[in-house]
């Protein structure tokens, strides 16, 4: 635990030496934003479009049920719909199929949160905003997921770094969580009264969620 800590870079750093180049620069760069939810992608859209022009890449085939699908990707449009922004903010759904998941999750059922099945959604995620960011000519791509303090920011960004040398593409290295970033998305989302859900979103941390509730009983 000890080497990983003293290897870990502070990404907030590096996302700021970014910023501070472009701002030098009388172009405003394209960034493709994956979004798990409105929530998350609340401070980050507030944040980086004072520095970028974003479309936030709603792709997250992990949701369960299929309702919860829906109810995110709307309250994510009515966000984005809302939300003040200095450079304007599109949307782009990728598509839902929830055989991808699934597939991805054969052999790491019995992971727990947080580890092996975790890290895989993640890669699962990011490629297809890596893809898709490299097909449609964007300057970057990221995620909004490293603002969750449950997430792991070191290896979201280990996985953005190798899918951008392998799409060249150049990834956007962030820790969205850091300066009272989940703070802030936790007041932005009260106000614009967002659906804040209770899991992360697919079927096992429902299920673990649930678990829990009935233990509290």
């Amino acid at each position: 635990m000890e080497i990983r800590e003293m290897n870990r870079q502070n990404y907030q750093k590096v996302l700021e030496k970014c910023i501070e180049k472009h701002r030098q620069s009388e172009e405003t760069p394209t960034l493709l934003l994956h979004s798990c939810c409105a929530p998350c992608s609340s401070y980050c859209l507030e944040y980086l479009s004072q520095y970028f022009r974003i479309t936030v890449f709603y792709y997250n085939p992990n949701l369960y049920p299929p309702e919860e699908y829906a109810k995110r990707a709307a309250e994510q449009k009515r966000l984005i719909d809302e939300l003040q922004v200095k450079h304007p903010v599109s949307f782009l759904e990728g598509e839902f199929d929830a055989k991808k998941f699934a597939c991805m999750a054969k052999g790491l059922e019995k992971e727990p949160e947080g580890g092996a099945r975790c890290f895989a959604c993640y890669r699962l995620r990011l490629e297809e905003t890596a893809k898709t960011a490299a097909k449609a000519g964007f300057d970057y791509f990221t995620t909004t997921l490293s603002i969750s303090p449950l997430k792991d920011a070191q290896k979201l960004n280990e996985i953005g770094q190798e899918l951008s040398e392998k799409y060249h593409i150049d990834y956007l290295y962030s820790d969205f969580k850091k300066k009272g970033g989940y703070q802030r998305s936790v007041e932005l989302s009260g106000q614009y009264h967002l659906y804040r859900q209770d899991y992360c979103g697919c079927v096992f941390s429902y299920q673990e969620r649930r678990e829990q509730q009935n233990r509290q009983q």
